[in-house]
């Protein structure tokens, strides 16, 4: 295994994307002697991890919802399509999550997002994240180094309502990951390029004498090219990713309205190939190239639906979902909760979110917080921070300030 794939592997293990428990495996001989392959832990696998990390506080509150959520200025990486739907002109967020801070204090994931509505009908929108793994001492043999491995995206989109409820949107991503350590001529950080293809649908309807909403969105990013850190001839995967969601918004009277939404998310990535009983080194490493790193990224995205070694039932597993409800009070306090499940064979991340939010006629702050349902999870006690300006409020603020 050269140097690039060795840190990766432990980047992947850091992260906490794949936590492995070993509290799993205490249990009764014979029990473990009766597991069958259905029950192994056996997670998709991918490179940039951090692309599939929520960035904002409040969809992260709701249990890392925001397909069909009402609009704001953090819909970029939920669903872009979201934007023309906007009450505001323009608006900027930015985003702050001190990560994995149970084993680390160095880690942390900064976002930085916008939006400009065009007309009544489209919008162009970007973000900018960046994802810090702090410093790594490293002491090989006679050189020893300090080193800061990070991970960035930058992206554009353009999203346009083609009916008064209905609208599209699209997004171009450029990808980069500099999580290498061995510095020489073969050694080099990884690029790649996405792009993301979003729906969004949101009607009226009345339910006894009050007008509700429901809005359903889809959104699936990151597809693009595979990703290659040099020294190796093998590309990885970038975490391709299909995002279905829906949301109700029922309004009590004119200053109480409750949101309850849902989302699932489906990794459209190939899964690792397991060696066989019985199966040669050789032969497996031979499937393994062939099935797996000779396969293109679209045809990986369709292999994605077929290819788990159990079948139907592990390809359910794959499917993450996420529950959460939003109260909101005159547009400007929101109480926020939710649940998001990963079966435990495919990452065991299972928590219970929590947060809050204020709303000022220029700014808004929202805060979460994740309490972990899954035993020694690292990201139990994980915090986010959200601040965003409406620019139309500002330039109102401003505007009366230079009246007086």
């Amino acid at each position: 295994m050269n140097n690039t794939k060795r840190i990766y592997l432990m980047l992947l293990m850091l992260i906490g994307i794949v936590n492995f428990q070993l509290s799993t495996f205490n249990f009764q001989l014979g029990s473990a002697l009766a597991q069958d392959k259905k029950n192994m832990f056996n997670p998709v696998n991918y490179s940039v991890t951090s692309l599939a990390i929520a960035p904002d506080a409040r969809g992260g509150a709701m249990g890392d919802i925001g397909a069909a959520t009402e609009a704001d200025a953090n819909s970029q990486f939920w669903n872009p399509a979201k934007y023309p739907f906007n009450v505001a002109r323009a608006g900027v967020s930015a985003s702050y999550t001190p990560w994995l801070r149970k084993l680390v204090s160095d880690i942390n994931l900064a976002n930085l997002s916008g939006f400009y509505r065009i007309g009544d009908y489209s919008a162009l929108s970007g973000s900018l994240r960046f994802f810090s793994l702090g410093e790594v001492y490293l002491d090989q043999s006679d050189d020893a180094m300090t080193i800061k491995p990070y991970e960035m995206a930058i992206d554009v989109a353009y999203s346009r309502m083609l009916s008064q409820c209905f609208s599209m949107g699209v997004a171009m991503r450029f990808i980069y990951s500099d999580i290498t350590y061995d510095y020489t001529a073969e050694s080099k950080a990884g690029k790649a390029f996405a792009a993301d293809i979003a729906l969004y649908r949101n009607g009226y309807f009345m339910m006894g004498n009050r007008e509700c909403s429901f809005a359903w969105g889809l959104n699936i990013n990151n597809i693009g090219s595979k990703i290659s850190y040099g020294g190796d001839d093998n590309s990885e995967f970038i975490p391709t990713n299909l995002r279905l969601g829906a949301n109700f918004t029922i309004p009590f009277n004119q200053y109480n309205k409750l949101s309850i939404a849902a989302d699932a998310n489906k990794l459209l990535v190939p899964t690792y190939p397991k060696q066989r009983d019985g199966e040669a080194d050789e032969d497996y490493t031979d499937r393994v190239q062939r099935e797996y790193y000779d396969t293109s990224p679209i045809s990986g995205i369709f292999k994605s639906f077929h290819d788990a070694p159990n079948g139907f039932k592990e390809e359910m597993q794959e499917i993450q979902w996420s529950l959460g409800m939003e109260y909101n009070y005159n547009d400007r306090f929101m109480i926020r909760a939710g649940y998001h499940h990963e079966h435990e064979n495919k990452g065991n991340r299972k928590y219970i979110t929590a947060g809050a939010g204020f709303k000022m006629s220029v700014f808004a702050i929202d805060a979460a917080y994740v309490f972990s349902t899954a035993q020694s999870n690292p990201l139990d006690q994980t915090m986010r921070f959200s601040l965003s300006f409406d620019l139309d409020g500002m330039k109102d603020l401003f505007g009366k300030r230079k009246r007086r």
